[in-house]
């Protein structure tokens, strides 16, 4: 996969992320870890978790301003919109 979270400065970007995600499942979803929905959603929700860790880990701080609200909208519509 090419696109990375790095670039994803707005709205656009991360509807061109998650279609760039969308497209690397198509093609090479077998080589990933986590493949299945439960299984990606799962980690996805450990991953925030222990967003901390990591982003201490690269030398980097949590955004603490981020629209969170946002994204769980976004997942939440995506169980149902079409």
């Amino acid at each position: 996969m090419t696109a990375s979270p790095d670039h994803v400065d707005s709205r656009e970007d991360l509807a061109t992320f998650v279609r760039a995600l969308h497209r690397s499942h198509t093609e090479e979803g077998h080589s990933w870890e986590n493949a299945d929905l439960a299984s990606f959603l799962e980690a996805l929700a450990a991953w925030i978790d222990d967003a901390d860790g990591w982003y201490s880990n690269e030398g980097r701080y949590l955004p603490s301003g981020g629209d969170w609200s946002f994204f769980a909208r976004a997942l939440r519509a995506a169980t149902a919109y079409e």
